[in-house]
Parts: C-alpha cells; structure tokens; sequence
C-alpha cells in the first residue's frame, strides 16, 4: 500500500495576517509540521497544494502576499511537489494526479475543511484512491463549520486522526 498525504493550500491568507483567518488556524499548522515529519518517516508521499486565483487583486491573488504556502509548511515537507489550483477540488485542471503514480491511499488535510477538502475529497478524480480526511490536521472559519463539515464527510469516506496513521 502506497499513500500519499495531500496538504491543501496552508497558506498565508488564512492566517491572522491575511484576509480569510481561519479558527485555530497557526494550530493545525504546527499539527501538520509534526505530521508531515511522521509521514515522511512512515514512507507516505507529500504533496502540497496552493490555490491562485486567476485576478490580480483580492484573496490568493498570484501578486499577493496572501498565496504564499507558509514557511514552516515549505521546511517540514522537504522537496515535496506543489501543485497550484484555481479551484476548490485539486484535481480540477491542474497536475496531481501525475504526482500520484502507484498511490493507492489519499491522505488528505488542510484549508478549508468544508470548501477544498471536501471537494479534493469527493472528487471524480479521487474515486480511484481510498481516501480518508485527516480530520484535525483541517481548518475551518469556525469550529461549527469544521464539524458539519466532517460529520458530512463521514457519511461518504473515512475520517480519521493523525494519531490513527502516525502513532
């Protein structure tokens, strides 16, 4: 069995700084620095995702400050590929799945729970792969929103603790 955890698009903009905070944003964040550390011990594959939008202005302007995949993100995941997105699914237009060769696991996590982790994870595309959301490696805006969310999720795929894949 070959997995892949696929971090969606921990970037500024949905930090305190940037235009779209999300509730325990820096949390998750020091979470996912310890996952990917155990991930890359365990032998998964890592691939971080960023979203674009296609303006000039507004949240993940390409000229922005706001899209940049935070640092300690960029550090803990080594040479890991980035895949840049216009769309809420990271499958749509863009080149994961050729990151994915010989994955049979899809470990998915990131921003926003209820926006692009859902739709990475309900994607057409994803069919193909066991998928299983790493449920507190994922920010929402609210902590509401981050259990509808998951409870939604649970009724399709598996929902899972970090702590269940990396003891």
């Amino acid at each position: 069995m070959s997995r892949a955890l696929v971090v969606i698009d921990v970037q500024e903009e949905y930090f305190p700084d940037g235009g779209l905070s999300l509730h325990q944003a820096e949390e998750v964040e020091n979470h996912l620095v310890v996952a990917l550390g155990l991930a890359q011990k365990a032998g998964d594959r890592i691939i971080l995702v960023r979203h674009v939008s296609p303006g000039n202005a507004g949240l993940f302007a390409a000229s922005g400050t706001g899209v940049a995949i935070r640092p300690a993100i960029l550090s803990a995941a080594g040479n890991a590929p980035v895949v840049t997105k216009h769309f809420a699914d990271a499958f749509q237009e863009t080149d994961l799945s050729s990151h994915l060769e010989g994955v049979t696991t899809l470990l998915i996590c990131g921003m926003m729970t209820q926006n692009c982790v859902v739709f990475t994870a309900m994607s057409r595309e994803a069919d193909r792969f066991e998928v299983k959301v790493v449920g507190d490696l994922c920010a929402a805006p609210l902590p509401v929103v981050h259990a509808i969310a998951l409870n939604a999720l649970k009724s399709k795929l598996p929902v899972v603790n970090a702590g269940d894949l990396w003891p």
